[in-house]
């Protein structure tokens, strides 16, 4: 993974930063230990990222500068060292007008953290301009040589396992995987985050991005995940992906539900979204079931191999921006399902953790 010291990051979001498909700049700013000092997307150029997302999104990294290029990033002092993708657009393709500034990163000297589909560090160009500088690249995707297939193991002893699941792809699982482990640390208890995409990796320098493990040995790679994690804590939260009602990515969900075989899964999902992000234009095929529908076919799939059930609703209130709203919707949430619910990204992850762990301590 990689190594941290005196590292700093500029992130690249041109035209995206803020939005769903730069959950990959939200994430880094808020969770990284390694500093971001600036942010191009020379739309918001002028602008922090406070301006754009706010206090909570960037944990309070408010003052962080948005700049139009990676020339005026280079000029800061302290200068950055590192040069993070930090977009993931439907597909992780390179986009054509991102490949000068990543040439002059290289260039330049900067490492380049890449969490595309896209290996970098398979382009001739690129890895040209590395061996010139000595720069590295990382390409976060790219599938470990380890591969095998489920062996049906047995949890370690006293481990819990928590999987967060989700009914839509950028809904926030992530987040609420650092906020859940999170909380469990402020209680005293030992706890891991098990990374399952390119972002969770870059923020805990470890993990598997599943979504590019072949498939047969995808339910492999997320319990060989889960066993690493059991032996960093006591409490393991394995981060979602996917939904099972995505047309596109219901596979990585189901493995993760059958690799992780979880005592609990926590059911993330956006207030007020009514359909797939990024494939609204799909129509029908694009509208996101009913969150009672949801834990129904979760429960269900997870019980053709081991039982679990949706213990708590993680709810991402973003589109309400009043407090009070977004209570009265989890109030109404927790009502209607009768599952513990809150936004723990938002008013913190205690709560929430408190009542998610008095039900996982009375089944696991």
């Amino acid at each position: 993974m990689i190594p941290s010291p005196d590292r700093r990051f500029v992130i690249l979001a041109e035209g995206m930063f803020g939005g769903d498909a730069s959950k990959t700049a939200r994430g880094v700013i808020k969770y990284s230990s390694i500093p971001t000092i600036a942010v191009i997307d020379s739309t918001k150029a002028g602008r922090t990222v406070g301006d754009v997302i706010g206090a909570i999104a960037s944990g309070g990294h408010v003052d962080i500068p948005i700049v139009a290029t990676l020339g005026e990033a280079l000029a800061m002092i302290p200068r950055p060292t590192t040069l993070v993708i930090g977009v993931a657009p439907a597909g992780g393709k390179l986009s054509p007008a991102w490949r000068s500034t990543i040439q002059q990163a290289l260039d330049d000297g900067l490492d380049v953290v890449n969490g595309l589909h896209m290996f970098l560090s398979d382009d001739p160009e690129f890895t040209a301009a590395a061996a010139r500088s000595g720069a590295r690249i990382y390409d976060f995707r790219r599938p470990p040589e380890r591969m095998e297939v489920a062996s049906g193991r047995e949890h370690l002893p006293g481990r819990k396992v928590i999987l967060t699941v989700g009914t839509d792809c950028a809904s926030g699982k992530m987040g609420v995987s650092l906020e859940l482990a999170r909380a469990a640390r402020e209680a005293g208890l030992t706890a891991s985050m098990a990374p399952t995409g390119q972002t969770g990796m870059m923020i805990e320098g470890w993990g598997v991005a599943i979504d590019r493990v072949a498939a047969d040995f995808i339910q492999g790679t997320v319990e060989w995940l889960t066993e690493q994690a059991e032996q960093r804590g006591e409490w393991v939260i394995v981060e979602g992906q996917g939904s099972l009602d995505h047309f596109a990515y219901s596979s990585v969900t189901l493995a993760l539900i059958h690799g992780a075989r979880p005592h609990g899964m926590v059911m993330v999902h956006q207030a007020g979204r009514e359909a797939h992000h990024a494939f609204e234009h799909c129509g029908r095929l694009a509208k996101l079931r009913s969150l009672e529908q949801h834990i129904e076919a979760h429960e269900v799939i997870a019980a053709l191999v081991e039982p679990s059930r949706v213990i708590a609703i993680a709810l991402n209130t973003s589109f309400y921006p009043d407090d009070a709203e977004a209570r009265r919707i989890i109030a109404e949430t927790e009502a209607r399902t009768g599952l513990p619910t809150d936004d723990p990204y938002r008013f913190g992850p205690g709560p929430l953790f408190s009542r998610i762990r008095t039900a996982v301590e009375a089944v696991a």
